[in-house]
């Protein structure tokens, strides 16, 4: 079992910023986890050669959650290769597949009309990328007992059916958006997005009883050291 990290450069309102989606190789599967924003399959593959892998060698994709950066390029990557397969919690899966109306366009239609008009054509710009996100069928729906090494953890309130992977062999946890890194702490991922504040907090408690050597966030990269520490000043403020 490896676990590779991937690091994806990009712009947004005029400075770089960095998703970090994770490879997982078994002995039988080379899996990535999470996909980024439409287009960004390029990208992906570039990241990929750091490792010498290659998008075709891709068994499978595993979605932790139907956000936009994380499920984006999802489509572009099984038209290009329809023998991997794609993985997530039969809640998210609803909405990949286009089955339930995006959590995320639900709550941005609900926001609209107390936006202020300056920021008004942003929020409208954003609503379109949702509307015009490809839907992809899921073939294999996770839960904790999927794999013997890879768990899916139910991690909700960033999204109802989010999930995080732990892989208690090289107890490392990969967190997608349960949490991230900003300024060298962990913390909530972007508040204002979190559909279940209570439920996000109860996800976070869960997963840190793991024994944790190694987390890994979608946004924020790496971290190793003062894990214990860190858990405890995000928690500290709910």
């Amino acid at each position: 079992m490896q676990v590779f990290e991937l690091t994806i450069p990009y712009t947004w309102k005029g400075q770089t910023q960095y998703i970090h989606p994770v490879l997982i190789e078994t002995p039988d599967n080379l899996f990535l986890v999470d996909g980024g924003y439409a287009g960004f399959m390029p990208l992906i593959a570039e990241s990929m050669k750091t490792y010498d892998r290659t998008l075709d060698q891709l068994t499978g994709i595993i979605i932790t959650h139907h956000d936009i950066d994380h499920c984006g390029a999802l489509a572009e990557i099984k038209e290009a290769f329809p023998h991997i397969k794609v993985y997530a919690s039969w809640l998210e899966a609803l909405y990949l597949s286009g089955k339930r109306k995006s959590q995320r366009l639900h709550q941005i239609q609900s926001l609209l009309p107390s936006i202020p008009k300056e920021e008004r054509a942003e929020a409208l710009a954003f609503q379109a990328k949702l509307e015009s996100m490809k839907h992809v069928t899921v073939d294999v729906y996770l839960d904790e007992t999927w794999h013997a090494d890879i768990w899916a953890i139910p991690t909700p309130g960033h999204t109802i059916g989010h999930i995080s992977l732990y892989i208690p062999s090289l107890k490392t946890l990969i967190t997608a958006d349960a949490f991230v890194v900003e300024d060298n702490r962990f913390e909530i991922a972007d508040i204002q997005y979190t559909l279940d504040l209570p439920n996000a907090i109860a996800s976070i408690h869960k997963i840190r009883q793991f024994p944790i050597e190694k987390v890994i966030c979608y946004h924020g990269g790496t971290v190793t050291e003062n894990l214990e520490q860190r858990f405890d000043e995000l928690l500290t403020f709910f």
